[in-house]
């Protein structure tokens, strides 16, 4: 339906879909807040569950679209550049707060803990590039251990917060997760229509999420551009956009540890997208079908995770320009990554 439209109501359907993605988010962060209170379950697990999953469904539905078209590469940097684009929001956040570095005040095991699990799937996908084609019913082994690799650390981060072997040294920086009180209005509402809430906007973004695949890829054919530039700097980062507005809106809060689980979550969940579009992707196994440009953003988010997560343990106060030296490092990883891609157009 979208092929015969005009480019200009192209990219107007491409950026709607955008702003749906975004109001969405942004809606997601205060009840995902509200949710993490009344279950218990506290803000670094639930922003990397349920926000981080939540907020990443429009770029799961991306990257599946795609591999049902056979577009390998957009399938794969979409999933693989909203990694970085993500992990470079925290860089943002910590600019907004400025009382102290942002991973200095957000102490926090289970979001260390993630970003080592992190650091292990996106290691899976280059250890597929390095074995054999193999494939059962058209899907890479890989694929498979990817989702029990995520899973696995699903439960090992439950027991990381609800029985943690150590935990960091609180400074009057430290930002504890205590519950709030909430508004009037909002406690009036039941905690099963809060949820219902979050799932409708999810419906919402997975729509849009579809939306702005099949644009983008009618767009990348009329225009001959690079599918993996498209994928990594186009739809990863509009289908990120959510990430971006609830953490900045987290952190205004002062829900420094849902801000922080919900990029490192929302990461963690982007690696499922893999699996999904190995899956969807019918003619072999995704890791081979693709280029060497698109495992450039593998690298990038394993330099930029291991940078997080490093600072997560360093717990600088502060560092350059008043935030914190890994979220300067960050920064300064995703812009010179974004400029050698544009430079290189994509491979």
């Amino acid at each position: 339906m979208f092929t015969d439209l005009a480019t200009g109501w192209l990219a107007l359907a491409f950026v709607a879909a955008g702003a749906v993605v975004l109001g969405c988010g942004l809606r997601m962060t205060g009840l995902a807040d509200r949710l993490a209170d009344r279950t218990g379950l506290g803000e670094a697990l639930v922003g990397g569950l349920l926000l981080g999953a939540a907020t990443s469904l429009s770029g799961t539905i991306v990257s599946i679209t795609s591999a049902l078209d056979g577009r390998a590469s957009l399938a794969f940097s979409n999933s693989i550049g909203g990694i970085a684009a993500q992990t470079a929001f925290l860089g943002l956040a910590d600019l907004v707060f400025r009382r102290a570095n942002l991973e200095h005040a957000a102490a926090e095991l289970t979001n260390i803990f993630q970003g080592l699990l992190l650091m292990v799937l996106l290691g899976l996908p280059v250890l597929a590039l390095t074995l054999p084609e193999w494939t059962l019913l058209g899907v890479h082994p890989v694929s498979l251990a990817i989702l029990l690799v995520y899973l696995f650390g699903l439960r090992a981060s439950r027991g990381v917060r609800e029985a943690p072997m150590w935990t960091p040294v609180h400074t009057h920086d430290t930002r504890a997760d205590t519950p709030e009180e909430e508004p009037a209005h909002v406690a009036r509402r039941s905690t099963a229509r809060l949820a219902a809430e979050f799932g409708l906007l999810m419906l919402a973004m997975g729509l849009a999420g579809w939306v702005i695949a099949r644009t983008a890829a009618v767009g990348t054919d009329r225009l001959g551009l690079s599918a993996s530039l498209v994928g990594a700097l186009l739809t990863a980062v509009v289908t990120s956009l959510p990430e971006l507005v609830t953490t900045l809106a987290a952190v205004r809060r002062g829900a420094l540890q849902l801000a922080v689980g919900g990029i490192i979550g929302g990461n963690t969940f982007d690696t499922l997208f893999l699996t999904a579009a190995d899956i969807s992707y019918r003619e072999g196994s995704l890791y081979h079908a693709v280029g060497m440009q698109d495992y450039f953003w593998v690298a990038v988010g394993l330099l930029m995770t291991g940078t997080l997560t490093g600072g997560l343990i360093l717990r600088e106060r502060v560092g350059f320009a008043r935030i914190g030296s890994e979220s300067a490092i960050m920064l300064a990883l995703y812009a010179g990554a974004v400029a050698l891609q544009v430079a290189l157009g994509g491979g």
